[in-house]
């Protein structure tokens, strides 16, 4: 803990560690209750955030917790009264918190006709470090919270929790600092670190120097002047500081700079942007005073990949939450950025789904490789590799590789790689622009983790990939208001390998992005999809030309809401290439996805071109839970098609007689030849006697479906016999007719002729 000392007097209250029998849980006088007896506050050792802490248990309204030593209130002195709190559980609502002050006068008595409160601060988040300030002073001065006078003449100071009983927070200390020096400013506002022992020879170590200079700052600004200043140990600087000269450090050792932990200052202090960027990372990882590092809207220029975990260097996993926003990283094509492609031997086997075995040439695969080859499915990546037991772990399954095969590995090279973590979680990236000149890629999630969340980006032409998961990372991912342009857009759309993202987990957030002549927009691999306004879209020369997915989803029960987006000129599909041994229909069915509300738009596609495709691998799937449902449909420019959706039956097939939860309807279709829905209104009209009729849905029905049911038959108008006479009994159907069942016959008690609607289903009953 700092010492604040002015005039020989010290302001600092003790330690919780020190003893709980001055820390009053009322209002700090004398004789009132202290935490040495009220159970309500106890020891915490070893707190992940604090180390040791106070553990404080709301009972009362509020819950005081006060300093009982007398904190001097001397005329033109301004304290500040802060304390850094966290939010451990609540019961009900959640509490807030406020920083509280006794005031006395001379005779011990309390001064009642100032403010002894500041501002209600809520604890809003779980395990949240939050910090409660505000200054304390005699004057009238801007900034000054609590303004007293000169009638007080001490404090006792601490914080107040306010809400209902039964919160539990913890306090790592409470601080007192004098801050006169900002109100009442000295001859000069800054300190050199040449007047406290620094020499700038980039030789002698200058570490604790720049201690010294930080200390006698008070508030005022440490200026490093011209020269190379050598700092051999971890320093960190609580005062604002000023870079004429620079710094170098071991890559190890770390400099934190509180009051300027921005990119432009890093920066200044090591000569170069590229290295200020990789230790202003690494004060990141390390440091809990500040959860974001602001590139400040300034270019880094990138000469080769940065390896994230070796710029921090020693830190395998963070789980606290981390931002770096505002600024650009741009690549320079200069040859670093080639992607490392290796051909090897390996053996696989569906029982042991995850893994390459028996891998040739294994110590020249590196992990984050995608994986190509017979009966792989598309963004597989080597999640891990073992040279010694010449194994791969996979980020899926393999679909029907061979059990020994050759397959490519492709090791793209990243701005942005955090691949060499063990888990990174909670990790931001907001407002940067990725500019890969056509060559280096965008970011490598590391293998694990939880809850990124990568928003308000551009990604443009980041080589073939923007957002790589090699591994579980992705988990709850969210990518929001981004925007991805292809770096191949100039080739024909068959020829073209970008992807803009993958995930392999569950619970993936893509919302409102806009992605641009990508070969596909994103290969999602979990389940709990929530895809939500994006606007995606390929051209090319040809006209009519090839088209790709823009979306493909890998998971059979993809438990996916599709809503809102716009979708020109791709496609979305759903596949199941990442179930290992996909040969039969054993399983779930493919389904739990609901289409809603998008527009989907297309022009220069060829009539058989569809918007909606599944490809199943193995024979006799089932379709169950698919809801199509208020979507636009509409081609331009000339662009007919016969039918927005469809199958690709290369590679397997559905038994469509087991169909359940099919619903496709109150969709619009423009220049389409086939609207499809489910049920289906069909009419017929009878104009000769016939005692059997027959209602065809075979160009209705979505996806190759059968006619499984029947809704209603309704007649409009008379239904006569061939002499003119009125027919009023009700006729039967049988479903599932014809070559592909999907027919129904209507049987009449006689021969009859007239005009009926009748809805028919694709899906039978659960």
């Amino acid at each position: 803990m700092n010492k604040a000392i002015t005039e020989g007097l010290d302001f600092m209250p003790p330690d919780f560690a020190d003893g709980l029998s001055v820390w009053s849980s009322e209002d700090g006088t004398p004789g009132t209750v202290t935490y040495a007896t009220n159970p309500a506050g106890t020891l915490v050792a070893s707190d992940p955030d604090f180390g040791d802490c106070l553990e404080l248990v709301t009972v009362e309204k509020p819950q005081n917790l006060k300093y009982m030593g007398e904190t001097p209130i001397l005329p033109g002195c301004y304290l500040e009264v802060s304390a850094r709190v966290k939010l451990v559980s609540a019961n009900t609502t959640l509490p807030f918190i406020r920083i509280g002050a006794f005031a006395g006068d001379a005779n011990g008595d309390p001064v009642t006709n100032v403010d002894r409160n500041g501002l209600l601060q809520q604890l809003d988040t779980f395990g949240e470090v939050v910090e409660v300030k505000l200054i304390i002073g005699t004057g009238a001065r801007t900034g000054v919270d609590l303004v007293w006078g000169t009638n007080p003449v001490y404090a006792h100071v601490g914080i107040e929790i306010v809400g209902d009983p039964g919160a539990v927070v913890r306090v790592e200390s409470i601080r007192v600092e004098d801050k006169t020096s900002i109100f009442h400013r000295k001859l000069m506002d800054w300190v050199d670190v040449l007047d406290y022992g620094a020499i700038g020879d980039g030789i002698k170590d200058d570490s604790n120097a720049f201690e010294t200079a930080d200390a006698a700052a008070d508030g005022r600004t440490v200026v490093v002047p011209a020269g190379t200043f050598f700092l051999s140990k971890n320093v960190t600087m609580l005062s604002p500081v000023r870079f004429e000269g620079t710094v170098t450090q071991p890559e190890s050792r770390r400099l934190i700079l509180r009051s300027n932990f921005d990119l432009p200052t890093y920066a200044d202090a090591f000569g170069d942007e590229t290295l200020g960027f990789k230790k202003g990372l690494q004060a990141l990882f390390n440091f809990a005073d500040h959860d974001t590092f602001d590139l400040g809207g300034r270019t880094v220029d990138l000469e080769a990949p940065i390896d994230v975990a070796a710029a921090v260097s020693n830190v395998s996993a963070m789980s606290q939450r981390r931002v770096v926003r505002n600024g650009q990283l741009s690549a320079i094509n200069n040859g670093s950025w080639a992607p490392t492609v290796v051909t090897a031997t390996a053996s696989y086997s569906s029982a042991n789904p995850l893994q390459l075995t028996n891998v040739r040439n294994i110590g020249t695969i590196a992990a984050g490789s995608l994986i190509e080859g017979f009966g792989v499915g598309r963004e597989v990546y080597a999640t891990s590799v073992d040279v010694n037991a010449e194994t791969i772990t996979l980020s899926q399954p393999l679909f029907r590789a061979r059990a020994n095969q050759s397959y490519t590995f492709t090791r793209f090279k990243y701005m942005l790689d955090f691949s060499g973590f063990e888990r990174v979680s909670s990790f931001n990236i907001d407002g940067v622009q990725f500019d890969g000149d056509e060559v280096a890629c965008g970011v490598l999630l590391p293998n694990d983790g939880i809850w990124w969340i990568i928003r308000n980006c551009w990604f443009t032409r980041t080589g073939l990939r923007a957002i790589t998961s090699p591994g579980e990372a992705c988990q709850g991912i969210s990518i929001d208001q981004c925007e991805f342009l292809a770096s191949d857009a100039s080739e024909l759309v068959q020829d073209r390998q970008t992807v803009a993202f993958n995930t392999n987990n569950n619970d993936a957030k893509i919302r409102h992005n806009r992605c641009i002549n990508f070969k596909h927009f994103g290969v999602l691999s979990g389940n709990g999809n929530l895809v939500l306004g994006n606007h995606f879209w390929q051209l090319d020369t040809a006209d009519p030309g090839e088209r790709t997915a823009g979306l493909i989803f890998t998971d059979k029960r993809s438990k996916t809401t599709i809503t809102g987006n716009y979708i020109d000129s791709q496609f979305i599909e759903f596949s199941n290439e990442h179930e290992a041994n996909a040969t039969n229909s054993s399983g779930a069915g493919f389904g739990r996805v609901s289409i809603v509300g998008n527009i989907f738009t297309a022009t220069q596609v060829p009539d058989w071109f569809e918007f909606i495709v599944w490809s199943p691998i193995g024979s006799n799937h089932r379709l169950v839970g698919i809801n199509v449902i208020g979507n636009t449909f509409q081609l331009f420019g000339g662009s007919v098609i016969d039918r927005v959706d469809g199958v690709d039956g290369s590679l397997g097939s559905f038994d469509y007689s087991e169909t359940k939860n099919l619903v496709w309807e109150g969709n619009s279709y423009g220049e389409v030849r086939a609207t499809t829905a489910s049920p289906a209104l069909i009419e017929v009209d009878q104009t000769s006697t016939s005692a059997t009729w027959t209602a065809d849905a075979s160009e209705m029905l979505p996806l190759g479906c059968q006619a499984l049911g029947v809704d209603a038959v309704t007649a409009h108008g008379a239904i006569t016999t061939g002499g003119g006479a009125k027919v009023f009994d009700a006729p039967y159907v049988e479903a599932r007719k014809g070559g592909d069942k999907d027919r129904v016959t209507i049987h009449w008690s006689g021969a009859v002729k007239g005009k009926v609607q009748l809805k028919i289903r694709a899906d039978g009953p659960v």
